[in-house]
């Protein structure tokens, strides 16, 4: 090899070098000439060549006072190397072609350093920052933002360990508080957001649920000095069972190992090598004139996590021993506020939860469809389902598009095909069992799914995509078995075969009911499927809008019926997620006179079709979403987050000076701009927006503070004031709700519309009119059904206002 010192005057020769990443061949006579002629002004380069092109070790200087020092390969800078940059930035590690590449350790020019992984130019992989500030991040990195297990350190001695994602705390973590309090659960965007355990300075306990950093929902408050709470009985006695899913921004499951006790080590050292796998999108080469901002951005200003769990098979690490203290408060609170509270004898949890144990595992054994289908069974099921549908949508999809016709409806309008595991001419191999599968009446599906304005590549990613589908309990006594969609968009359940056939025989029906009706609060319906099982099992199942696909908390749940005789529920059964009935009902809601007229008009109408198809048994599934009482913003409790720091991901939510950022609590309606809010069409309702009497007859979107604006469709973040109605025996009571009026934003839909009054039913309400007052069952004849169900929402939940 030669060693020479070259000064370029050839423009080509430096516009090529300023790629840096490689310098291209250079003629000997050009060198020969070159070395004759120098320039004060040229790019420098000296070091070793093989041949015409530099190769080893080499330094190559830039007229702008960039430096890079290191290994060469066939022009390119490969190997170990150095990188300095006027601006006073520097870096020293690997580097591949050009790239920043493996690794190596980067200082900035404000004093920040990070020293770890890298991938084309950005952090990718393990690696630790310490910034600017003195704040130090120490775990995983992807496109050089936090994301996967972390431990973030600020200068004032607070510490976050757990989970992140594009830069944000984001599912399980636990925050220590340099004065003594602890949080230990689940994360949003740099927020607790859905259930967890607060641990206070003084030994104190709250275990509940947050939205956006604030306490939203049930919880269970454990005063200092008191016996420590155990988990399981924590979570029995809020509802968090097994089987349940809680909403896609709350962790998947709680598994709190020894946090509980204050101060624990992380078992596992987040020092240790962590792969950071996955691939990166091209970044481009480095810019010799900026080295601190081509790609290394300072991402310490952003903050992140991964879901994680929290055990309720054990209370390892807390401590038994009985204290003086054995009061308990129960606990609800809509965005900060307590709205609700009921003072017990700790030793009345393990009753409640002994009653809700043997209820769950009751329930259970009445689902034969659970019985049946349970674990690994089931698993099966979701995968078919997976791959049914996915073959199905892909299928159809591109046939033309044209008007559906009558030979479009009925049993024999089907697709039908075999699955075996390894695979055929027309299916996939897959993990799964053997399986047969039909798909009923296609083309009426795929034009409903148009109708209701839905891509079908969506459609199949929110159902087939590599994220699967969650089993949810089921809520009812149908013992169906329920799969949600990752995304929360689609509901998937289990029919019986006569509901199967119900539904087939009224769907033209159906189908011209919704083409006419866009804003019908009927489910939608979206496919319907067959799985056939070895040993001929067949599972039917049918693909719904989720109702309550929505970014808002959904606090209560109503099924409302208009019947009376055994419409309650046990309150030792009550949790965070319970579906109430209609004597549970203790509010009135009081809607802007345009809104009821639209939501009468519609029931009115739907109710009518039922009738028409001698269906009963449906009901008004709706949901709730409390606003705290707007008077008392100034005692919203502090969200108390991570401290505030200016560098810091923690600075969200607070002013400079460190005060919390409190929104107004009351709902305001504006005037709609589509531009303003999301106008795509949801699972649930494809309507356009609703005009409200009190915006003289415009259509309207309402703001809810802390949230954002959204758009207000018939059953779909709709506004209205809920007043509560005091019960009789409310005064003996020692559950204190502290608060009679609230705004609320209303969800709603009907649904269980596949029962027939049929010869069966008839035999019921004869057996049951005997016994009870005919008019308080749920099985009347259908047009007394449709007239009672319509009076009982007029007048007792949507009353008109004085």
């Amino acid at each position: 090899m030669t060693r020479l010192k070259i000064l370029f005057d050839d423009e080509d020769a430096k516009a090529r070098s300023e790629r840096f990443g490689h310098v291209s061949c250079i003629d000997p006579e050009d060198v020969e000439r070159l070395n004759e002629k120098a320039l004060s002004n040229g790019d420098v380069y000296v070091g070793d060549f093989k041949e015409i092109i530099p190769h080893g070790k080499g330094k190559y200087t830039w007229s702008d006072g960039t430096v890079y020092e290191g290994d060469w390969e066939s022009g390119k800078m490969m190997g170990k190397g150095m990188l300095l940059w006027p601006s006073g930035s520097k870096y020293s590690g690997d580097i591949s072609g050009g790239y920043l590449h493996g690794s190596g350790a980067f200082t900035a020019s404000d004093g920040s350093i990070y020293e770890g992984h890298w991938r084309m130019n950005i952090r990718h992989g393990f690696g630790r920052k310490k910034y600017s500030n003195s704040d130090i991040y120490e775990g995983e990195w992807k496109e050089g933002v936090h994301e996967g297990k972390g431990v973030y350190f600020w200068n004032n001695g607070n510490k976050y360990t757990g989970n992140w994602k594009r830069g944000k705390m984001h599912g399980r973590g636990v925050m220590d508080w340099v004065h003594g309090d602890q949080y230990n659960g689940c994360w949003l965007n740099g927020f607790r957001h859905g259930s967890g355990i607060y641990q206070y300075a003084d030994g104190g306990y709250y275990f509940g649920t947050w939205t956006r950093g604030l306490k939203d929902g049930k919880g269970l408050f454990y005063p200092a000095g008191s016996k420590r709470p155990s988990l399981k009985k924590c979570c029995m006695s809020l509802g968090y069972d097994s089987g349940r899913k809680s909403v896609s921004s709350e962790c998947s499951s709680l598994h709190l190992e020894d946090r509980m006790v204050k101060k624990s080590s992380v078992k596992r050292s987040l020092s240790e090598r962590l792969s950071g796998s996955g691939g990166l999108r091209s970044s481009g080469r480095i810019s010799r004139k900026s080295g601190e901002n081509s790609g290394l951005s300072d991402s310490g200003r952003e903050f992140v996590c991964s879901s994680g769990t929290f055990s309720l098979d054990s209370d390892a690490g807390q401590s038994e021993v009985q204290e003086n203290t054995v009061i308990v408060y129960e606990r609800e609170f809509m965005q900060g506020v307590m709205i609700k509270e009921r003072i017990r004898d700790y030793t009345d949890l393990p009753k409640k939860t002994e009653k809700q144990t043997k209820s769950i595992a009751q329930g259970t054994q009445k689902s034969s469809c659970v019985n049946i289908f349970k674990g690994q069974n089931s698993y099966h099921l979701m995968l078919n389902l997976q791959l049914g549908i996915r073959y199905t949508v892909g299928k159809i999809t591109p046939v033309p598009k044209r008007d559906v016709r009558a030979a479009d409806f009925g049993d024999r309008a089907r697709i039908t095909m075999f699955f075996p595991r390894m695979g055929s001419q027309f299916t996939p191999p897959h993990k799964s069992i053997d399986f047969y599968w039909k798909d009923y009446c296609p083309m009426v599906f795929r034009h409903l799914r148009e109708l209701f304005k839905l891509d079908a590549a969506e459609y199949m990613m929110s159902i087939c995509g590599d994220d699967g589908l969650t089993e949810i309990s089921s809520p009812g006594k149908s013992g169906s078995l329920f799969y949600l969609s990752h995304d929360d968009k689609f509901v998937i359940k289990t029919l019986k075969k006569s509901e199967l056939k119900v539904l087939l025989r009224m769907l033209p029906k159906y189908h011209n009911h919704v083409k006419e009706h866009e804003n019908t609060l009927i489910t939608k319906f979206f496919g319907l499927h067959r799985i056939t099982l070895p040993g001929r099992r067949k599972v039917r199942f049918v693909v719904m809008g989720n109702m309550f696909c929505t970014e808002l908390r959904i606090h209560r749940r109503y099924d409302l019926k208009g019947s009376t005789h055994g419409r309650f529920t046990d309150k030792e059964k009550i949790h965070e997620n319970t579906t109430l009935k209609d004597l549970d009902l203790s509010y009135e809601f009081l809607m802007d006179k345009s809104l009821r007229k639209f939501l009468f008009h519609q029931i009115t109408v739907d109710s009518a079709f039922l009738k028409s198809q001698h269906i009963i048994d449906y009901s008004l599934l709706l949901g709730l979403h409390f606003r705290a009482p707007e008077q008392l913003n100034g005692l919203v409790e502090p969200p108390n987050m991570t401290p505030n720091m200016e560098n810091s991901p923690a600075g969200q939510g607070v002013t400079p000076d460190g005060e919390v950022l409190f929104p107004s609590k009351g709902l305001v309606l504006l005037a709609h701009e589509p531009s303003f809010v999301n106008t795509e069409p949801g699972p649930h309702i494809r309507g356009s927006a609703l005009r409200a009497f009190s915006l003289g007859d415009k259509e309207v979107d309402v703001l809810v503070p802390g949230t954002g604006r959204l758009r207000v469709q018939l059953g779909v973040n709709m506004p209205a004031q809920a007043t509560r109605k005091l019960s009789q025996d409310e005064s003996d009571s020692a559950e204190v709700e502290l608060f009679e009026v609230y705004d609320v934003v209303l969800y709603m839909g009907i649904i269980d519309i596949l029962q027939e009054y049929n010869a069966k039913k008839k035999a019921e309400h004869a057996c049951k009119s005997v016994k009870f007052d005919p008019t308080s069952i749920s099985v009347v004849e259908p047009e007394l059904y449709a007239k009672r169900f319509t009076d009982f929402l007029k007048q007792k939940v949507f009353p008109e206002q004085p």
